[in-house]
């Protein structure tokens, strides 16, 4: 990719820059002290926000480290970033047959996800872009005018909002944090989830406004990306008009349509244009894919993310079945995962983390199954014994195959070819079995999509079912009537579209369906029995609530310590 913004060693060099930085400055701050006995804050080190973000070189490397940090929210935890799927109508996690998902027990305020991820956004997210927002209008004269100090704010202000949605779709009311800190505080209050949004909302007006409309480094944020969320922003808080004009303005910019005809590197093989756009390749703008906005990066033999010398994409690790664990009627293996015997890496090595539900693998096709996104190029519904040692071996398995209940719970199951791909060759051990593929986070479709919903809330269902139509016309399925289109009707056709792309809980919970869907689709009967009203949000961490020793930080209601 020659002209990709590499997850390279520079992410790596920020981060610990930014770490040394402050552990110097919390041990000058616990050795020093006036005569009365306070403490005073010495920097002993050069390696500051400050010292950094003096220079157009030093805010280049900072934003790179924090687009490090933006794709932590899916690399930082080989598990956390699932619990934005399951459990859910579309994805149940099956760890263990025998120990079923238990809402009471796995959403608490000591549940190490929620942690993760208010961590993330608090000690990561916000920080950075606080500081870089800070440090371009103080150092205003290293700019060489407006245009281009703003767009330096832009992205950060983007990516600030980015966080802060999150924030308000999963918590619901959370600390605005909109300054950055000069010293320590312990007084946080939650902010009503409204002055969440409508902080985003700010911030993405002004990012839409002063980001470029392209970028030659894949990877960064780009216009269409603030109009994209500010659509997502102005339905949270209401304001459809302005979610229509906002999505209206991207469609219509004639930088991005959806593809329809065949692209890519694979372009000459068996497929069609929507499998084109999940291949390995295919994700930037420079394949000829004018449908991506924004891309997580992933690159081989390139260090990014905790642990070895990267770690690729885990997606085949978490959708796939965990075919290595099936033994064939005869009690031996039938499937294997040996990159050095053809024919048996196709696959990867799946551990069937998130396993799609019987709603999303039957019941949202049933009026349409020849719909392209169920297609055998999109959805893999047959498998084939790959040992040659079995006496099945290339042999279609059947589930009468199946002895347990688990053989078709976690072992084998349908699911999206989106995640298949060529294997990554970085990293050791059990970071291989992956692959090399980018990651979607912004793709033209859901645009359509959220603008449908932003249509069908503000009374005009017969655009809403015309954008939805849009994306039913390049799938060659049939189309909605205008009396089908409901907010369910476009739940299901988020998940038609959007399988293992879209953070299911997110939108679930923003759009106030999170229990109903779960209670009518979950595959778990103990997750459909236990799940409370009150799961309509997350937890707040006990963890900050008990660090926040100078005001009450209220916990969502339902939730105990």
């Amino acid at each position: 990719k020659m002209k990709t913004l590499k997850i390279n060693t520079d992410y790596k060099k920020i981060t610990h820059w930014l770490l040394m930085a402050f552990v110097l400055l919390v041990m000058a701050g616990i050795t020093a002290c006036d005569e009365d006995g306070l403490l005073e804050q010495e920097s002993k080190s050069n390696l500051t926000d400050a010292s950094i973000l003096n220079s157009k070189a030093g805010f280049d490397s900072y934003i790179v480290g924090l687009i490090y940090q933006f794709r932590e929210e899916w690399q930082a935890s080989d598990k956390t970033y699932w619990t934005q799927f399951y459990n859910t109508d579309m994805y149940c996690s099956i760890e263990n047959v025998s120990q079923r998902f238990n809402w009471a027990q796995k959403y608490t305020s000591v549940s190490d996800f929620a942690e993760t991820y208010w961590n993330w956004a608090y000690i990561n997210m916000i920080p950075m872009t606080n500081n870089i927002i800070h440090y371009a209008e103080k150092n205003a004269s290293i700019w060489e005018d407006d245009a281009e100090k703003n767009a330096v704010i832009a992205e950060a202000r983007f990516f600030r909002a980015w966080t802060y949605n999150i924030l308000a779709n999963l918590f619901g009311d959370a600390p605005v944090v909109a300054e950055i800190a000069t010293e320590p505080r312990f007084d946080y209050t939650r902010d009503s989830r409204e002055q969440v949004y409508a902080l985003a909302k700010e911030d993405l007006e002004f990012a839409a406004q002063w980001l470029p409309e392209t970028t030659e480094q894949e990877g960064r944020a780009v216009k269409a990306a603030a109009q994209h969320l500010l659509t997502e922003v102005c339905i949270s808080l209401g304001d459809y008009d302005e979610a229509i004009t906002s999505a209206s303005n991207l469609i219509n910019s004639g930088l991005y349509h959806l593809m329809t005809t065949r692209f890519g590197n694979y372009s000459d093989q068996p497929g069609d244009p929507f499998s084109d756009l999940f291949k390995d390749g295919n994700f930037n703008r420079s394949s000829g894919n004018m449908e991506s906005i924004l891309v997580w990066q992933i690159e081989e033999y390139t260090e990014g993310g905790v642990g070895s010398y990267g770690r690729g994409n885990n997606f085949v690790r978490g959708w796939a079945p965990f075919l290595t664990k099936f033994k064939d009627p005869d009690g031996v293996s039938g499937f294997i995962y040996d990159p050095s015997v053809a024919g048996t890496d196709t696959m990867g090595r799946g551990a069937g983390f998130v396993r799609p539900s019987n709603y999303a693998l039957y019941e949202i096709w049933e009026n349409d199954w020849n719909d392209m996104r169920n297609s055998g190029y999109n959805m893999r519904r047959k498998f084939y014994y790959n040992n040659p040692e079995s006496a099945y071996y290339k042999t279609q398995w059947d589930v009468s195959h199946a002895k347990t209940e688990e053989d078709t719970l976690k072992i084998v199951y349908p699911y999206s070819l989106k995640v298949e791909g060529p294997l990554f060759q970085g990293g050791s051990g059990r970071y291989k079995g992956r692959t090399k593929k980018d990651l979607y986070v912004i793709r033209l479709a859901e645009t359509y999509l959220l603008r449908a919903e932003a249509y069908l809330r503000n009374n005009q269902k017969d655009k809403a079912a015309a954008d939805i139509n849009v994306i039913r016309a390049r799938a060659n399925a049939n189309l909605v009537a205008e009396s089908e289109v409901d907010l369910d009707y476009i739940l299901d056709e988020r998940a038609r579209e959007l399988m293992t792309e879209e953070p299911r809980i997110r939108t679930l919970i923003r759009m106030g369906k999170l229990v109903e869907r779960v209670r009518r689709y979950d595959m778990d009967p103990t997750s459909r029995e236990t799940i409370q009203d009150y799961n309509q949000f997350w937890p707040i961490p006990q963890t900050a609530i008990d660090a926040n020793t100078g005001a009450v930080l209220e916990q969502n209601p339902g939730y105990s310590k």
